[in-house]
């Protein structure tokens, strides 16, 4: 990748007092992560927000002129703590509106008006001006605004909508990944380990230490869009474990 190739970014809002309280854990993080970088997007940032209007309104309002993209997960059902689409409305100074597509789409699906409840109702709801995120599993829609997704937070829902977005979503080059077993103590080669990683300024270093059979040990992981540069930090990064008494193992990872 060329340095002046443009790097697009994203943030992820996962939005629910349930995911803050524990009670519900967080599934979604990981597959949108692996899903951007598939895509050539950096996920840069993520937040965990609760259902309280003022925290979404600000939330989103702070992260959208920032990155590329924001997404948000939960908070689209039918209950009365489902504020997300009249929070995004706020956000974005216009009303939150029966959407006359995802209206049609329930008709097409329950076949009249009496037999939409007012829960259901309220899941065709979507802010003036939005784009629906369609959702062929429970056939309620999420919705775009500008560069916000406004998903489900069910992750099943959430997958198949994220992956029909499609063409909607422009990124870079993906990022690659080599990841090296050290069987050393990080303390042991944190100064050489920095001194690699001035050189590689294009490549991230990370170090994850373990203590596993009795011994201390870290997995290094490089990352980075140009894989000759990659190679060579990692080469580098070998060749320190070596010197350090160390006996690296590595594979090469996807992401």
């Amino acid at each position: 990748m060329g340095s002046s190739e443009r790097v697009y970014t994203a943030c992820l809002i996962i939005i629910g007092n349930e995911i803050l309280s524990g009670r519900t854990k967080d599934q979604n993080l990981a597959f949108i992560g692996v899903r951007l970088n598939e895509r050539g997007i950096r996920l840069r940032e993520v937040r965990v927000i609760p259902d309280v209007m003022e925290t979404i309104v600000e939330t989103v309002n702070e992260s959208r002129p920032k990155f590329d993209y924001v997404f948000t997960t939960g908070g689209i059902g039918p209950t009365h703590d489902d504020i997300t689409a009249d929070s995004i409305a706020r956000a974005f100074g216009v009303e939150n509106t029966l959407n006359d597509e995802a209206y049609q789409l329930l008709l097409g699906h329950y076949g009249s008006r009496e037999k939409i409840n007012d829960a259901r109702i309220r899941m065709a709801h979507t802010p003036a001006g939005a784009q629906l995120i369609h959702n062929p599993v429970s056939l309620a829609p999420g919705f775009q605004m500008e560069n916000v997704f406004v998903m489900a937070g069910v992750p099943r829902i959430m997958q198949v909508m994220f992956d029909g977005l499609g063409d909607r979503l422009v990124g870079g080059t993906p990022l690659k990944s080599r990841a090296i077993d050290a069987r050393l103590p990080e303390g042991v080669i944190a100064k050489g380990l920095g001194e690699v990683q001035a050189r590689f300024a294009a490549v991230d270093i990370g170090s994850y230490p373990y203590f596993r059979d009795g011994r201390s040990g870290c997995t290094l992981v490089l990352r980075g869009a140009d894989e000759t540069l990659l190679d060579q930090a990692a080469e580098e990064v070998r060749a320190l474990v070596r010197s350090a008494g160390g006996d690296p193992s590595d594979e090469v990872v996807s992401s």
